[in-house]
């Protein structure tokens, strides 16, 4: 099963699997965000030219989506007020879209930052809570963005302390189910709507392996899919490796994932992804 997404103007082909390059514009990601600050000790400010030559390399090495993020979402993660969230995200997109043409999504559940993203040029609005903040749904409804719908349970700040479910994979297929039906129901057609199971938010260890085992289950909502696995806990908790030595487990991952039917992998390390991506092709093709 193969999907053409809608995404503003795009129509991006997903007969095979694409990549998505990880921007993150926040001091306090579990991986990567602080290598594009500039130098400064008084607050976190983004730098614009690092993050633009970051992009460069990421295209360069393969990646179709660039997915830009204000707040970071690592387990005991402290919010970010509205404005901090739109003074890092939308100098950079509007940087990105002027000088690449690659496809921009935001990282968001802001209804705010949803919109300004979208009118400084991203096309993808990538939630964790799925639209169901106050006004999110509405604005998504009523621009061209494609939506990517995740399931978490609970919230950033203390999803990993208190989680349970009877059914893991049933249960996050009910709620993205569910979730789909909303936006549909608000206008967004089903070509503009991405799912994702939500590795690591609000789940054990187990449980998000259970995910990976039947992620093919999840092909029977008929939408694309994006997997987010890179340099997790569930591959640190498997490997044993601090975040900056999980290439090998989360190649190893994606490749699972992809034999399970990924249409976008999301990931820090581009140019070994494009490479699993390639191979898992061609394989899948001979």
């Amino acid at each position: 099963m193969s999907f053409f997404l809608t995404a503003g103007k795009r129509q991006i082909d997903l007969s095979t699997p694409l990549c998505m390059g990880i921007i993150n514009a926040t001091p306090d990601s579990f991986s990567d965000g602080s290598e594009l600050a500039k130098t400064s000790k008084r607050k976190f400010v983004i730098d614009i030219d690092k993050a633009v030559q970051r992009v460069d390399s990421f295209i360069e090495q393969g990646a179709c989506i660039v997915d830009i993020g204000g707040e970071s979402t690592r387990p005991g993660a402290s919010a970010v007020p509205e404005d901090e969230e739109l003074n890092r995200v939308i100098p950079l997109i509007e940087a990105i879209s002027q000088r690449f043409d690659v496809c921009i999504s935001v990282d968001t559940s802001s209804a705010t930052v949803m919109s300004e993203a979208i009118k400084a040029g991203a096309e993808i609005i990538n939630d964790i809570r799925s639209l169901s903040d106050p006004g999110a749904l509405t604005v998504a409804a009523n621009s061209e963005a494609a939506v990517c719908l995740m399931h978490m349970q609970g919230q950033p700040r203390t999803m990993q302390e208190n989680y349970q479910y009877d059914d893991v994979v049933n249960e996050v297929y009910d709620f993205l189910e569910s979730r789909v039906a909303a936006c549909i129901t608000a206008g967004i057609q089903r070509e503009r709507i991405i799912v994702d199971v939500g590795f690591g938010f609000g789940k054990s260890l187990d449980h998000n392996y259970r995910l990976l085992n039947n992620l093919g289950h999840f092909k029977n909502l008929k939408l694309p899919l994006l997997v987010g696995i890179s340099r997790k806990s569930m591959i640190g908790g498997i490997v044993g490796r601090p975040t900056h030595e999980r290439l090998a487990g989360s190649v190893a991952a994606t490749v699972l994932a992809l034999e399970k039917g990924a249409d976008i992998v999301r990931t820090h390390d581009v140019a070994a992804t494009v490479d699993a991506i390639r191979v898992h092709s061609a394989y899948r093709q001979a």
